[in-house]
């Protein structure tokens, strides 16, 4: 039967011509600022508000990571990549697979099964993180579009009016992050990756909230958490090849001198202009 036009299928890592690395936190989306009242301060902004307004996004990120991505089963059992423990999961049905009762409870000092590379627990519990990590998946790809139905009420109208707020008090910075990295996605060949330094579950968490899910496809997200930004830029590298261009997109120190090495070109946003720059450049095909 002919392919749905509307449903088309996404083009392969090889085929991939040019790859944006962006960082999330002060790049995308203004958050940790918000807390410390380096935004407020430098805009000329409420600077209780701001912060009031950024605890309570803290709080929402932390709450959907434990109440729906079992951050509390695995937040010492941290991945750079969803699909890192993959080749521990038997593939068995999950759809009435009880995660609370299934003895998975990271023992004290369990920190050491996770976070050494290839430090496997035993092979039971491999898998039952690997159900884990195979159900965050499935959250993620069935939400990405509707985060509200995640929330469900009456903490989905707490997120809208959040959200609202917190575009005012940024000036549409996210709106206008939004449009360049729409741009690059309407591309049939580029595609948008995310190298962040957050922890894998909570980076997923404010990726749902602050309505990322349609630009970040779950195996484009990378936790730099543990292995710092130039382990995932390698990663990525290797993965999309030497043939594609790569394009990092940040406002951090880190990620420009890991592409001053690699040789890519860096896109600094350090104001919400840069990020309309950014647009113009893309609409003009200069990048």
């Amino acid at each position: 039967s002919p392919k749905r036009v509307n449903d088309p299928a996404p083009p392969l890592d090889s085929d991939i011509e040019r790859v944006f690395i962006w960082d999330l936190d002060e790049t995308i989306i203004i958050f940790h600022s918000l807390l410390t009242g380096t935004f407020p301060s430098r805009y000329g902004k409420d600077s209780s508000r701001a912060v009031s307004l950024g605890l309570w996004m803290e709080e929402m990120i932390f709450n959907l990571a434990d109440s729906k991505l079992f951050f509390n089963d695995l937040e010492e059992c941290d991945q750079v990549h969803i699909d890192d423990v993959a080749s521990d999961d038997n593939g068995q049905d999950l759809s009435t697979y009880n995660f609370g009762t299934d003895g998975f409870q990271s023992p004290a000092g369990a920190g050491s099964l996770c976070l050494g590379s290839g430090v496997h627990g035993g092979v039971d519990w491999m898998r039952k993180l690997a159900f884990r990590y195979r159900r965050v998946k499935e959250i993620y790809n069935t939400y990405k579009n509707n985060v509200g139905g995640l929330l469900g009420s009456p903490k989905r109208e707490e997120w809208l009016q959040l959200r609202r707020e917190m575009e005012v008090l940024t000036d549409l910075w996210l709106t206008q992050a939004l449009k360049a990295l729409a741009l690059i996605n309407s591309r049939p060949n580029c595609v948008n990756v995310l190298v962040t330094t957050t922890q894998l579950i909570p980076a997923f968490s404010k990726v749902l909230l602050f309505g990322l899910g349609s630009a970040f496809p779950i195996e484009n997200i990378y936790s730099a958490t543990k292995t710092g930004k130039e382990s995932c830029f390698e990663r990525i590298s290797q993965r999309f090849g030497r043939r594609a261009v790569y394009v990092v997109i940040g406002d951090g120190p880190e990620e420009e001198n890991v592409a001053k090495k690699k040789n890519m070109p860096f896109w600094r946003v350090s104001c919400r202009a840069d990020l309309e720059a950014l647009s113009h450049a893309l609409e003009l095909d200069y990048l």
